[in-house]
């Protein structure tokens, strides 16, 4: 099990995840409502402790990383979605996002969710 994220570690997190590199007068920039900026260090630092992020030196600066690849991060926040607010259950999931008003899905992608739907019906999943 993965270490417990503050809300504003996972604003951090989200911000190393989109941009793939910032600094952390960058992130402090980015932040809603930011905190002082030594409270960003000194939380860029718990995201480091915690194995989220790692840094480099570039010249005078240290520029920080996410270490999971992004697509690793997503799975493992829509597993978190899944568990907090669909008891772990895909199917409510996909059902509350294609009922949303404010959800179009291209052909394309209905498309490819009908061959993912088949495919799993297929392995029994």
């Amino acid at each position: 099990m993965e270490p417990q994220l503050s809300r504003r570690e996972r604003q951090i997190l989200d911000i190393l995840h989109a941009r793939g590199r910032a600094t952390a007068a960058e992130v402090h920039a980015l932040l809603a409502d930011p905190p002082g900026y030594s409270a960003v260090r000194a939380l860029l630092r718990i995201l480091e402790q915690k194995g989220h992020a790692k840094h480099r030196r570039e010249g005078i600066r240290y520029v920080f990383l996410p270490t999971a690849p992004r697509a690793q991060a997503s799975r493992t926040a829509l597993r978190r979605v899944l568990a907090t607010f669909f008891g772990g259950s895909v199917g409510p999931a996909v059902a509350a996002l294609l009922e949303a008003s404010d959800t179009r899905l291209p052909e394309s992608e209905m498309n490819k969710l009908q061959s993912i739907i088949n495919k799993a019906k297929k392995e029994g999943r």
